[in-house]
């Protein structure tokens, strides 16, 4: 096994380690206003929506986890199946390591051989080569394509990336590739100044990866000789980087710490048109297989059901216009930031 390989299985082993369900997050601290009297129906229809133009069964989806190794790609192979079944989006974890190791493709392309019909998102590091990123969107058959924007997560790792001028390969990419590109933090979170200069350039579409979930930071500094545990903090927390994004006006997804359809509600409140979830899927794979999954995110879709019927709307887009109130900690730091 390559070192790549070895640090991809290594990171779904930290991953499981560190998971905590009942982990606090800023989905806490925010509060939606329920109509006691909502004269509403539940309807399974409610959830349904669509993006680039694939109609999906849910507006939340297997966020991207993982790829490169001989374990991982039993796990894209049952997360392709798992979202076949069930017609949700699944974006792929990194796909960078094919630049230097063809020969992991499969680990990739192995998800869309089980779901050839549905919505699928590559991921890329922002030094990919332009070149590079569209053969394997091409090589995926990638709906769209998530770069991923992860400084701290560099940062602690022992071999971890030390150029973070990114922009200008970013735009190369762009260039080169004909799907949508999607620019993703990876649970630290997007503040304004950053993506204001993304958009100033052309990019209109993220996934805001707020604190609160995954702390990659934390995997690697377990993976570190030094004691690098500071960098877990350096970020913002979910609720924060979205609010930022929906007062930009922009079109973005909400991932970070999302553990159950209430705080799937809460993400498409604040604005996000879908919602990703990593580790908590992840997890129930590893303990409960594909079928534990499939049932656990039936289940969710039935609640999100309830949930959009419990606050009186009957479709997704308008969840946005239920009224939001926060705790004041969260309240504190919002008035601060934004």
């Amino acid at each position: 096994m390559s070192k790549r390989s070895e640090r991809k299985e290594e990171h779904l082993a930290l991953a499981q380690m560190f998971f905590n369900k009942q982990k606090e997050n800023s989905f806490d601290q925010m509060h939606l206003l329920r109509p006691t009297l909502p004269e509403s129906k539940v309807d399974q229809a409610s959830i349904r929506t669509s993006f680039l133009g694939k109609e999906v069964s849910a507006p939340f989806f297997i966020e991207a986890m993982t790829g490169g190794s001989e374990k991982s790609k039993k796990i894209n192979r049952q997360l392709g199946s798992v979202a076949a079944k069930e017609n949700i989006a699944l974006a792929l974890g990194s796909a960078s390591i094919l630049v230097k190791e063809n020969e992991q493709l499969s680990s990739f392309t192995v998800a869309r051989e089980q779901d050839p019909d549905g919505l699928l998102f590559a991921n890329v590091n922002p030094l990919t080569p332009a070149s590079d990123a569209a053969k394997i969107v091409q090589e995926l058959q990638a709906d769209a394509l998530q770069i991923h924007l992860n400084v701290v997560q560099e940062a602690a790792m022992p071999e971890g990336e030390r150029d973070f001028c990114w922009l200008n390969n970013m735009l190369e990419i762009r260039q080169a590739v004909t799907v949508p590109i999607i620019i993703k933090e990876v649970g630290f979170g997007f503040d304004q100044a950053s993506l204001k200069k993304l958009k100033d350039v052309g990019f209109d579409l993220f996934d805001i990866g707020g604190m609160g979930g995954t702390n990659f930071a934390q995997i690697e500094n377990s993976r570190n000789q030094y004691n690098l545990s500071y960098l877990s903090s350096l970020g913002l927390p979910t609720v924060i980087t979205s609010l930022i994004a929906e007062k930009m006006q922009l079109d973005f997804f909400v991932s970070g710490g999302v553990r159950n359809p209430l705080d799937v509600l809460k993400g498409l409140a604040l604005g996000g048109k879908l919602v990703g979830i990593a580790n908590t899927f992840l997890q129930q794979l590893m303990q409960h297989d594909t079928e534990g999954l499939i049932e656990e995110i039936q289940e969710w879709k039935k609640e999100l059901a309830i949930l959009l019927a419990v606050f009186g709307k009957n479709d997704v887009n308008s969840l946005s216009s239920l009224k939001r109130y926060y705790d004041l900690p969260l309240k504190n730091q919002i008035d601060q930031i934004i």
